[in-house]
């Protein structure tokens, strides 16, 4: 007789034999630099929460008065009864600040990768997309009829033969896909690069900048806004509220044109609730703060320069980071995981990225900055990793 659930338990015990198991901990106070841990006040240096703006007092101000004014959900879909002035309202602030005709939201980044980018292109169609790119990118990608072909991490000129060999097949549309900072590197994309290269070929541009919002750009607009491109260049924007902005959901900006197809093709779109009207107004007040408080992006790169040169100058190879996040990469996937454990001991949580999320030989943990860590805090993270590293015969 067959046994329908018999392999949950089996392939669970796989990843756990091979330790490639994820052990949730759990936080038990708010996203800050110092929350308690199961049970432990620890040093967290693995939130996405960059700017601190998951705490800051404008923004729960906002979620709590949005509640009291909506209540705490929306009731729908905004193709039926969903759509509330607060969500009409951040998306024609967040096309403001992004410098595009339109923008539209979605539930989470991934829903608008995974909806968006099969209904941007179908069987007559290429896309090529960078090798590093996110899950949620390949997902999408894996959803559309479109052939697909993947170009060497940030290699420019292997993207220009890609296109170069498209161009031979005919195609109807060309995608060329790439995050704008690399999650588990923390490089950047040479998007300019990447607009010219596409625009040889009338190709549309993509970027997923989940990790450039509120840190790159001026006041925090985004990798498109780091190059100096336009929507012009970059024809798709897609983000995320998740990280810097301190709130949740992704979201699209480009043309008029491009949010009218997306929320009449895109069906992560049309049959997800929209956001809680809080999460809304409290995603306007971060834009709010970007706008007018340019102290926490500022800081945030203070932050990154002193810790990654402290790292640095220990012995110890940051990759090639060019963000707030910074990979120390230490080899063997063992050393990854005594380093994060041994931290976590002295009150330092981070995280362990082994094989398969990385190469065998690129095991590392990913420190992730923070616009409210002090100078002292650092300096003491900084000396227990370069105890612990010593310890363990990594510098």
């Amino acid at each position: 007789m067959r046994d329908p659930t018999g392999f949950l338990g089996k392939e669970y015990q796989e990843l756990v034999d091979k330790a490639l198991d994820w052990r949730l901990k759990q936080l038990q106070g708010a996203s800050e630099p110092v929350t308690k841990v199961d049970g432990r006040d620890v040093l967290v240096l693995c939130a996405n929460n960059y700017l601190g703006l998951a705490t800051h007092p404008k923004l729960k101000q906002a979620a709590s008065e949005a509640i009291e004014k909506y209540g705490v959900g929306s009731g729908a879909v905004r193709a039926i009864s969903g759509n509330m002035d607060v969500h009409v309202e951040l998306e024609e602030r967040l096309a403001k600040f992004k410098g595009a005709e339109a923008s539209l939201t979605y539930p989470t980044g991934f829903m608008a990768n995974s909806g968006l980018i099969p209904q941007l292109v179908g069987k007559e169609d290429l896309i090529i997309s960078d090798e590093l790119n996110h899950g949620s990118i390949i997902d999408g990608v894996r959803l559309s009829r479109a052939e697909r072909t993947v170009y060497s991490h940030n290699d420019m000129e292997n993207l220009a033969e890609k296109l170069e060999e498209a161009e031979k097949k005919g195609y109807r549309r060309i995608l060329i896909i790439t995050d704008g900072v690399f999650s588990m590197d923390g490089d950047i994309a040479p998007l300019d690069q990447v607009a010219k290269h596409g625009s040889k070929h009338g190709a549309m541009i993509y970027v997923d900048d989940a990790h450039g919002e509120g840190v790159l750009g001026k006041k925090g607009r985004g990798v498109v806004s780091h190059f100096d491109l336009t929507h012009h260049d970059v024809h798709v924007e897609m983000g995320t509220f998740s990280k810097a902005y301190g709130t949740i959901g992704g979201h699209i900006s480009g043309s008029d044109s491009l949010v009218k197809f997306a929320y009449n093709k895109s069906r992560t779109w049309l049959l997800s609730s929209s956001h809680p009207p809080a999460v809304a107004a409290a995603t306007i007040a971060a834009i709010d703060v970007l706008e007018n408080e340019p102290q926490h992006v500022e800081n945030l790169w203070k932050n990154t320069n002193y810790f990654k040169k402290a790292v640095e100058d220990l012995g110890f190879n940051t990759g090639n980071s060019q963000t707030p996040i910074i990979p120390i990469i230490v080899g063997e996937s063992h050393k990854a995981k005594a380093l994060a454990d041994r931290l976590y001991e002295d009150g330092v949580f981070v995280v362990p990225i082994v094989f398969p999320m990385v190469a065998r030989e690129l095991s590392r943990i990913r420190a992730q900055m923070h616009a409210k860590l002090t100078t002292e805090q650092l300096d003491s993270v900084i000396g227990k990793i370069e105890k612990i590293g010593r310890d363990l015969e990594i510098i």
